[in-house]
């Protein structure tokens, strides 16, 4: 048995897999600590167990105690040169995000074809990945939620708006939602457009604000429930991991 657990800025996403199958899975408020607790007593005992954390170093620590509770041997994922098929060419690879590490890992079993991924959360990032496997570099913006609320919170006159999108707005609460969307949107297909000309290109879309975003791409794309679980889980099965 592999717990996967993917602990970001605002959830943290867990799941179970058999080597089979995804057996079970949760989802967590980042702040909700006695929530985790409480899943963790069903995860399986004595388990393999691989994390990625950009939480902070408190949660890491929280849930490696919650982990050695369980008797589970575990890895926390870095990121760093190369990794199951896929080769890093940022300046210091280090410094890249395990959660995006991660998900490029989930990308390429998926994927062999170019491709930009995107997670869509807190923060969106929009990586590009090549046919060869090279994660060739990519963008971090506010996430769509992050934009609406920072139009509430830092202007007089402008509010939470719970608008619909459109082309052509006309009234402020679709003016913004339209806008924070437009935002995404052109964020990714402008990447894509490096790529559009490449056999089988495809944009792999994952993360809580995902679905939102799906409906206005105007470039191919699937869909993937979480790109970070299914890298960690590959990670899990290399040898030496």
């Amino acid at each position: 048995m592999t717990v996967a657990i993917d602990a970001g800025n605002s959830r943290i996403k867990w799941a179970v897999h058999d080597g089979q199958r995804w057996l079970d899975r949760g989802v967590q408020a980042t702040a909700d600590a006695p929530g985790l607790a409480a899943a963790a007593t069903q995860w399986p005992a004595n388990s393999r167990a691989v994390v990625c954390n950009v939480a902070g170093a408190a949660v890491g620590e929280s849930i490696s105690s919650l982990l050695a509770q369980r008797g589970a041997r575990v890895s926390f994922l870095r990121a760093g040169a190369e990794a199951c098929g896929v080769r890093s060419s940022y300046e210091i690879p280090e410094q890249l995000g395990a959660d995006r590490w991660a998900a490029l890992i989930g990308a390429r079993a998926v994927c062999d074809s170019a491709c930009v991924v995107v997670c869509a959360g807190t923060a969106t990032t929009v990586d590009l990945l090549d046919a060869n496997g090279v994660f060739a570099g990519g963008l971090i913006l506010p996430g769509f939620e992050l934009m609406r609320a920072a139009l509430a919170r830092n202007t007089a006159q402008l509010p939470l708006a719970e608008g619909v999108f459109s082309e052509q707005p006309r009234n402020t609460m679709d003016a913004i939602v339209s806008g924070c969307l437009h935002a995404q949107l052109g964020a990714i297909e402008r990447m894509f457009s490096g790529i559009a000309a490449a056999p089988g290109a495809l944009c792999l879309l994952t993360g809580g604000t995902a679905p939102r975003l799906a409906r206005h791409l105007k470039i191919p794309f699937q869909l993937m429930d979480n790109l970070i679980l299914d890298g960690l889980l590959r990670f899990a099965a290399a040898p030496g991991s």
